[in-house]
C-alpha cells in the first residue's frame, strides 16, 4: 500500500515541475509529467477544451512561444488523493510579458486551477489541467454562502 504522505509529497512536488516547465518554456518537461494518450484534457483560460496529449503539448508549445517571461505564484493550494488518482487544485496567480512588450509591460491576472493526476507504471501523471481566470469581484465560495 502506498505511503499517503510520500505520495501528497510527490504530487505537489509534480504540480510545482508542471508550473516550472511553463515559466522555463521547457516542452521536453512538460511532456514528460502528461499521460499519453487521446484520454487527456485541458483547457486554457478562455479557451475550449483540448483532448490528447500531442494536441495539449502543441498547445503549450504554442503558449510558451507567445511570452518572454512567465511567473506563477500559487496560493490556496490543495490535495485531494484517492488511490492511484489525485485531484490538485489551487489560485494561478500569474506575471506575463509578451516578446513584443518592454519588461515594465507586464500583464498579470488570477485563474482557479483544477489538475487530475492518475498513477501509471509508478509515476504520477497529469491526465487533465483546468485553468479558468478568476474576474476583479472574485470572491471565495465561503463568502458567498454567507
Amino acid at each position: 500500500m502506498a505511503d499517503p504522505t510520500l505520495d501528497r509529497a510527490a504530487l505537489v512536488a509534480a504540480r510545482r515541475r508542471f508550473y516550472d516547465a511553463v515559466e522555463r518554456g521547457d516542452l521536453d518537461a512538460m511532456a514528460q509529467l502528461w499521460k499519453p494518450g487521446e484520454d487527456t484534457v485541458c483547457v486554457h483560460p478562455g479557451f475550449g477544451q483540448l483532448r490528447g496529449t500531442a494536441t495539449i503539448l502543441r498547445s503549450f508549445a504554442l503558449l510558451m512561444a507567445q511570452a518572454s517571461y512567465v511567473q506563477y505564484v500559487l496560493t490556496e493550494e490543495v490535495v485531494d488523493l484517492h488511490g492511484d488518482t489525485a485531484v490538485l487544485g489551487c489560485t494561478e496567480n500569474m506575471m506575463v510579458a509578451g516578446h513584443d512588450e518592454p519588461v515594465q509591460g507586464f500583464d498579470s491576472w488570477r485563474a482557479v486551477a483544477t489538475s487530475v493526476f492518475v498513477r501509471t507504471e509508478g509515476a504520477w501523471r497529469l491526465v487533465v489541467h483546468h485553468a479558468s481566470v478568476l474576474g476583479e469581484e472574485w470572491r471565495p465560495w465561503e463568502e458567498v454562502r454567507t
